[in-house]
């Protein structure tokens, strides 16, 4: 939780082996001290402020209607086996060029992999992200090879979308059904 704001009783359920619905269904009862949740399609689980005490957590969490991005970042944190060195919202620039803002960013192999979430964010956007990375890759801000961009959005249409905007360009793109 500390790592990932918020995660779906299906996610924290898979991260942690809990088994069956009815067992971690049970596991969560008990951490109800700890935890706050709501219901976003299926029930989302955030830390509460006993919770942020008892693991040192800063980050103050609250019911969101946003918080479907996360839950859609998070599915690419599972399906890529929890990464050691994921790291969520990290700012690369190079002064003067551009500067953005990745959703999550991780290392394997030595290929750099930037993690994107197209929840409800306009395409022109996602264009223009798209192309501050272009800028940054031309300059050289991602040493030897560029990055492998991973994006996550909700239709098929979007999809599509999206392979024009990452044309020539290392990406994959999924949408959430992929995972559900």
């Amino acid at each position: 939780m500390k790592k990932l704001s918020y995660l779906s009783r299906s996610q924290i359920q898979t991260l942690h082996d809990l088994g069956g619905e009815r067992n971690a269904q049970k596991f969560l009862k008990s951490m109800d001290v700890y935890l706050n949740s709501f219901r976003d399609g299926e029930t989302i689980y955030h830390l509460s402020k006993e919770g942020r005490e008892r693991i040192g957590a800063k980050r103050v969490t609250k019911k969101l209607t946003t918080a479907q991005h996360y839950i859609m970042r998070n599915a690419l944190y599972i399906g890529f086996q929890a990464p050691d060195d994921w790291k969520n919202e990290i700012k690369m620039s190079v002064k003067d060029i551009a500067t953005v803002i990745c959703d999550a960013t991780f290392v394997n192999g030595g290929q750099r992999y930037i993690i994107e979430v197209d929840y409800t964010q306009k395409m022109v956007a996602n264009k223009s992200k798209m192309d501050r990375y272009r800028k940054l890759i031309d300059v050289g801000a991602f040493t030897d090879t560029p990055p492998v961009f991973i994006w996550m959005t909700t239709t098929e249409f979007r999809r599509r979308q999206l392979i024009n905007l990452c044309e020539g360009l290392e990406s994959n793109i999924f949408v959430i059904s992929d995972f559900y």
